[in-house]
């Protein structure tokens, strides 16, 4: 059998992050040897070079242009690329020219596929439930939106949105919260499933902090608090910034790294020179391999999530799995990750103050490094993996356990 996935971006040369979650799933699934053949197509919109640098356009439209098609082990990576303007008229026809796109590499690779699974409601699910009329194959659907962008989707009671859910087989959510929305358009209740993401305990597992500060060049002498995330509005760098402003006016022992690329890294940094801070808070690069990440985790004290909207946050549990406690905001998803005060501190989004407060918070606590580690093992990918199989084998009806 054959999987064709489905998904709005995937990692490649010029961007290793985005919906990396999507690639590590895949790199759990294809090591059950069960499908022959993976074959994911990035849906991966642009705009044309002549406007490619004005200062409105998305950065990484101009990166996802130069993605190559590639292969490894038995999965094949296409990225399906398609004209799309920031302007109503072209987000309105954006999913059709997705489909066009997806269509066409189906067509000139005579990709054969027995189960289709989309990430993203749009474009990849209203693409996915297309491909299930045209080829009749099944459709599963993994509702990955930040929460304010789901929210967004289920008030504007878009046809086209419904129709995509409608016409899975089975949707997955990353959180509850997500569930118990869709449960209003009336789906049938055995399509709706929890399964959250997962990490890779092959790379993020505790080991001595100090190397790991050695390798990167941290000093040794300061409580180290870390953010890893894309640097854009929603995930709420700029009032981390500010708590350290109040953080360091009280102690000058902290220092913060935020890890990430994105629009904002200009912005971000004109924070930082404003407040005088380029001593305590460093912007330390994007793009990095998942050896570094983890790293990065072993090497603070506490790992701080202060995003305005998430779907679930997978670095909060990777952080977790590196015997580390989360500050997050109540965003959506990370409340249903942080749920007791032993893993770490919930805030308010948009909440410097509160930020700050939890910082001491976090810094001054002793935390039980074997109850995080532990509340961490749920999510590994082989246990989610076993989640996401049994709902392959329910829907093609065949035994993907082999037992």
């Amino acid at each position: 059998m054959n999987l064709l996935v489905l998904t709005s971006r995937f990692p490649h040369a010029g961007d290793s992050i985005s919906s990396s979650f999507v690639k590590k799933q895949i790199d759990s699934i294809k090591g059950r040897d069960f499908f022959d053949r993976i074959y994911i197509i990035s849906l991966n919109p642009f705009v044309p070079k002549i406007l490619s640098n004005f200062s409105f356009m998305n950065p990484r439209w101009k990166r996802d242009a130069l993605a190559t098609d590639y292969s490894y082990d038995n999965v094949e990576v296409y990225f399906a690329k398609y004209i799309l303007l920031p302007f109503n008229f072209s987000r309105k026809n954006g999913g059709h020219r997705a489909l066009k796109a997806a269509n066409r590499i189906i067509t000139n690779k005579r990709i054969d596929f027995d189960l289709i699974h989309a990430h993203f409601t749009s474009p990849s699910g209203y693409v996915g439930a297309n491909l299930k009329k045209t080829y009749n194959k099944p459709f599963v659907l993994t509702v990955h939106e930040a929460s304010d962008w789901f929210l967004r989707e289920i008030q504007s009671e878009d046809e086209k949105l419904i129709q995509t859910w409608m016409m899975a087989d089975r949707i997955i959510c990353v959180n509850n919260k997500e569930l118990n929305e869709l449960n209003k358009f009336n789906i049938d209740s055995h399509k709706l499933l929890y399964v959250p993401n997962g990490f890779d305990p092959c790379y993020f597992k505790p080991y001595d902090k100090m190397s790991a500060q050695k390798k990167l060049g941290i000093p040794a002498d300061k409580r180290i608090i870390l953010n890893i995330a894309a640097l854009e509005e929603y995930k709420g760098q700029k009032y981390l910034i500010q708590a350290m402003k109040a953080v360091l006016a009280s102690r000058t022992d902290v220092m913060l790294y935020i890890v990430g690329q994105g629009s904002l890294k200009k912005y971000l940094q004109s924070i930082i020179n404003r407040y005088d801070l380029q001593d305590y808070v460093v912007l330390a690069g994007g793009n990095k391999p998942i050896n570094e990440i983890a790293l990065w985790m072993n090497a603070c004290d506490a790992f701080i999530l202060p995003s305005l909207s998430e779907s679930f946050g997978i670095v909060q549990i990777e952080a977790m799995a590196c015997g580390k406690p989360v500050v997050a905001t109540r965003n959506g998803g990370s409340e249903e990750i942080v749920i007791d005060d032993k893993l770490g501190i919930l805030v308010e989004p948009r909440d410097s103050e509160g930020l700050a407060r939890a910082i001491f918070t976090v810094l001054n606590e002793e935390w039980d490094q074997k109850h995080i580690l532990e509340y961490a093992k749920k999510f590994t990918w082989d246990r989610i993996t076993n989640k996401l199989m049994r709902t392959y084998s329910e829907i093609l009806k065949t035994d993907l356990f082999g037992d």
